[in-house]
């Protein structure tokens, strides 16, 4: 069992936590952003009411441990590694629980190169433990509005964990797949899960609009997201994403191990 005290410290060690890769510039453009309901950091949620500057500022200042001071506006952004303990704790308690009643799952990331690893390892402890993880509309094509314009993107599963991929970006099954924010692929993972007459996730874990867009449709959300992701936190102050787990998501993915272990063993996971 990884003790707090060893988590808390490869958490700083990791950059993880503490002075993060991610730069204060990057954080702010982004509560600029979400302040002017930019779909490209709503992640596919709604607000339930106007969120200022200030106002998102404070809420990251309390959900990560950001400075609350808008004078401060360069430098590298800092997360409070007991805050993402406690996250970490609570993430845990929502697997834990899911685990208990056998709930179906659905896996999903906008981050596969560095967090497929960590969401695929809870697939399978979850899997193990009789939770039927979800991998419905395997192969669709979903076509996605980038900054370069509206690119076509196909759907995949690696180790249970939705994802998607530039066509011809290799086998279907196999490898890493692109970063996105989207939600339109929990959408069209939703929407064929349902007419399949399939079961429809209980839980959704992942990041981005994975989270984002699941929570907004009412189905418990679970996941990580970093200082420059504000809709996730908004979405847990509004009651619609269950856990939001403050850390730098683009690490390299070795990093993301101790975290693993920790969590499984805190949701009585581990095998």
């Amino acid at each position: 069992m990884l003790s707090t005290g060893a988590l808390r410290a490869h958490l700083l060690a990791a950059r993880l936590a503490g002075p993060v890769a991610t730069s204060r510039e990057v954080s702010l453009r982004s509560y600029r952003l979400f302040a002017a309901r930019d779909p490209r950091v709503t992640l596919g949620l709604d607000p339930g009411r106007g969120w200022g500057e200030r106002e998102l500022l404070r809420l990251m200042a309390d959900r990560c441990g950001v400075s609350d001071d808008p004078a401060h506006v360069s430098g590298p952004d800092v997360i409070d590694p007991e805050r993402t303990v406690a996250g970490l704790d609570a993430f845990a308690a929502r697997l834990a629980q899911a685990a208990v009643r056998r709930a179906p799952v659905l896996f999903g990331t906008g981050h596969p190169h560095r967090l497929l690893g960590f969401y695929a390892a809870l697939a399978d402890a979850l899997s193990a433990a009789g939770c039927p993880v979800l991998t419905p509309a395997q192969g669709r094509c979903i076509d996605i509005t980038t900054r370069f314009g509206v690119r076509t993107y196909n759907l995949d599963y690696v180790r249970g964990v939705a994802l998607v991929r530039e066509p011809g970006a290799g086998a279907f099954g196999g490898g890493t797949g692109a970063h996105s924010h989207s939600p339109l692929p929990v959408r069209v993972v939703l929407e064929a899960a349902a007419a399949g007459r399939g079961p429809l996730p209980e839980l959704v874990v992942g990041d981005h609009g994975w989270v984002c867009g699941a929570g907004q449709l009412g189905i418990e959300a679970i996941g990580l997201a970093d200082t420059d992701d504000p809709a996730l936190f908004v979405g847990e102050a509004e009651g619609r994403v269950a856990v939001a787990v403050p850390l730098d998501d683009a690490v390299r993915s070795a990093y993301y191990l101790p975290l693993t272990r920790y969590v499984l063993n805190r949701a009585c996971l581990s095998q």
